[in-house]
């Protein structure tokens, strides 16, 4: 199985952070459909994601938040699907949900935004809306605090094991919403106060 991009998040914004690497078989983009059957449980997270445009390789020096921004090409809206190959969701302590991809089903990568320079995720009013019902309605609702901060971990420590980070990397950096359980066949559209709206469907 390859692996493909990565995910990153922390308990608080004060906590280090934990990765976790995501398939080329569960990364979708611009896609607006999956099936249920593909998982157990379906728990929607709305999330942003970064596309790096420049390979950040292992060095002594640390890499500045300057540096690790000026190496992103593009920031996207994305959900991720939670999932568990375990019997139960949440039935297992902390180390085998980490093996298990930190309950990772599939990353959907919407279209990227024009301007991302101009975003601040810590004011950025996030929205979770299913089936016309709004599920959740927050600002700075990531636990991790701002996601510069894990892309500059990445850069500097979550990545360094796998070479560092690479052209073409999509990062996800953890929801803005918490997690919220859907069934099969609903619709769950995020929406962001300056990013725009997606869609995903999973039916």
């Amino acid at each position: 199985m390859v692996i493909k991009d990565r995910k990153v998040g922390a308990r608080t914004p004060e906590s280090e952070p934990f990765r976790a690497p995501i398939h080329a078989d569960t990364l979708f983009f611009d896609t607006t459909v999956l099936p249920a059957a593909d998982y157990q449980v379906i728990g929607m997270e709305a999330e942003i994601a970064y596309k790096f445009a420049k390979d950040l390789p292992p060095r002594a020096e640390p890499y500045s938040r300057e540096e690790v921004l000026d190496a992103v090409e593009s920031v996207h809206p994305a959900f991720e699907i939670v999932d568990t190959r375990f019997a139960g969701f949440g039935s297992q302590e902390w180390f085998s949900h980490m093996a298990d991809q930190f309950n990772h089903g599939a990353l959907v990568v919407g279209p990227a935004i024009a301007d991302w320079r101009s975003l601040e995720p810590l004011k950025e009013r996030v929205a979770l809306v299913v089936d016309g019902e709004t599920k959740a309605d927050t600002v700075a609702g990531n636990s991790a605090g701002e996601p510069v901060r894990l892309l500059v971990w990445m850069a500097n420590t979550g990545a360094v094991s796998l070479g560092g980070l690479k052209a073409g990397d999509v990062v996800t950096t953890g929801s803005h919403v918490g997690t919220v359980m859907v069934p099969a066949g609903s619709t769950s559209v995020a929406v962001y106060g300056t990013m725009g709206t997606y869609e995903l469907t999973v039916k």
